[in-house]
């Protein structure tokens, strides 16, 4: 997610310090802010496994699957000395798109091998790859700015007519684009004219194609829905006095919200948009998904329609490669296996049900991540059928996933996924070791959590980045 002032986690704070606070307050049953800052400023000795103690292996590679740097310049600086191998940098709004481009120019080198292919060394070379993998979207959080003048007529009407317009079109046209996609309903005009001018979502995918085409490997993100974000109240005077200069700007930098949502349809036309783009392209997506997850389901699932990969049961598999002497299941065995086989995400058996070249343009994005998924497990089955023709990951931080009294329900989540379907990230706002103590420690937690040796784990996360961004 894009930067915001965290109550809960300040830049002083490390990550051992969120994970023995988070600890402190499940045991004690706290629930509020403050009992956990509490607890973290206590610095409890906690038990931690036994493979805490074990050095961490930064030598295998650590891949960053979502940050946010670019939101605090200053600590760009930093990226070099990090012990990180790679930062998935995020795009989200007007403000950052050419700083993230800028990053990548800097930080950031291509790949020159085979991206299908990686093998230990390429995993191991920072140079064929780069400090920074950039990825240009524009987030749900700001996806008002945005005029549909794809799927909307009245849309195609003001981005045709716009050039000619003065001064007070121009407002009455902005005033009408904000009310039209704001819920609830209002008519504060002075809100309206306190928001960016909205600009034509043919002119946002433009632009993206034309970053993207720049980054042969960039991604697409961060883009997504959010049910819950309310759009930040304008900036009064001693706000802007005393804010953060060192913050890029565009975020809500600890201002009060005010009641308005950013409707769901606009913010599914939205989405839909930059998936087409992804798919076009055929560049991964990081989703931001905020109470939205069967909402995010359902947009895909409209673009997935008609390219549904062919899963055969397993009757059909063992009349194909059978041993001699198979048994033959009985057709009540053989439904109840085909439903266990549709519910696994074995991405060595699936195969597409239209055989597609590397280069061609799909309507959907060939690989996603659901970035701190912070759902229920039930739900991720629907995006692990066999049948889906995109390969969907889950990433997980310590800031989102384990600061919050819904950790018991990632817990379970990842002990659920694949074991090649799991990312970590930091979803940080500024780069160097606070970024590196988070990875570390969200690495620490999944090797625990699933079970893995720690080499082995983190070698395992690695090569799930790089099959993630390229294939």
């Amino acid at each position: 997610m894009p930067h915001r002032k965290h109550p809960i986690f300040p830049c002083p704070y490390t990550a051992d310090t969120i994970y023995f606070g988070f600890i402190l307050g499940r045991l004690l049953n706290y629930r509020s802010r403050q009992a956990f800052l509490l607890g973290s400023s206590l610095t409890v000795l906690v038990d931690m496994a036994a493979q805490d103690e074990v050095p961490f292996p930064w030598d295998l590679g650590v891949f960053d699957a979502h940050c946010h740097p670019t939101d605090t310049m200053t600590s760009i600086a930093s990226i070099p000395l990090m012990r990180a191998r790679t930062l998935t940098v995020m795009a989200t709004r007007g403000e950052d798109q050419d700083l993230v481009l800028q990053v990548a120019s800097e930080l950031g080198t291509e790949r020159e091998t085979d991206p299908a292919a990686p093998t230990a060394s390429q995993q191991q070379g920072q140079g064929e790859i780069g400090r920074v993998l950039p990825c240009f979207g524009w987030h749900p959080w700001f996806s008002h700015q945005i005029i549909d003048d794809i799927s909307s007529a009245s849309g195609e009407s003001q981005r045709q007519e716009g050039g000619g317009r003065d001064d007070t079109d121009t407002k009455r046209a902005k005033i009408a684009h904000y009310k039209k996609v704001l819920t609830p309903s209002t008519d504060d005009q002075s809100f309206f004219l306190s928001l960016p001018d909205p600009k034509p979502l043919s002119a946002l995918i433009s632009e993206t194609r034309e970053r993207l085409n720049a980054h042969p490997y960039a991604l697409v993100g961060e883009i997504g829905l959010d049910r819950a974000f309310r759009l930040p109240n304008p900036w009064m005077q001693e706000e802007l006095a005393g804010r953060d200069a060192s913050l890029t700007p565009g975020s809500r930098e600890g201002r009060k919200l005010s009641p308005y949502r950013v409707q769901a349809t606009h913010q599914r036309a939205v989405f839909r948009a930059q998936l087409r783009l992804a798919g076009e392209l055929r560049r991964a997506v990081s989703v931001h998904s905020v109470q939205a997850h069967g909402a995010v389901f359902e947009v895909l699932q409209e673009l997935w329609k008609g390219h549904e990969r062919k899963v055969p049961s397993r009757r059909e598999r063992r009349r194909r490669g059978s041993a001699a002497g198979a048994h033959e299941l009985s057709d009540a065995e053989d439904e109840t296996t085909h439903r266990a086989d549709a519910e696994s995400s074995n991405s060595a058996t699936r195969k597409p049900l239209v055989s597609t070249t590397p280069s061609e343009p799909l309507p959907f994005p060939p690989r996603i991540c659901m970035h701190s998924y912070s759902g229920p497990a039930e739900p991720i089955k629907q995006f692990l059928r066999p049948s889906i023709p995109s390969d969907v990951y889950f990433s997980f931080s310590s800031v989102i996933n384990f600061t919050n009294p819904s950790a018991d329900k990632v817990v379970e989540v990842i002990k659920t996924l694949p074991d090649d379907r799991i990312l970590i990230e930091s979803d940080l706002h500024c780069a160097g070791q606070q970024m590196d103590e988070l990875l570390e420690q969200i690495a620490r937690t999944i090797c625990r959590l699933r079970g893995w040796d720690l080499h082995e784990g983190v070698k395992r996360l690695a090569e799930n980045w790089h099959r993630f961004v390229f294939g």
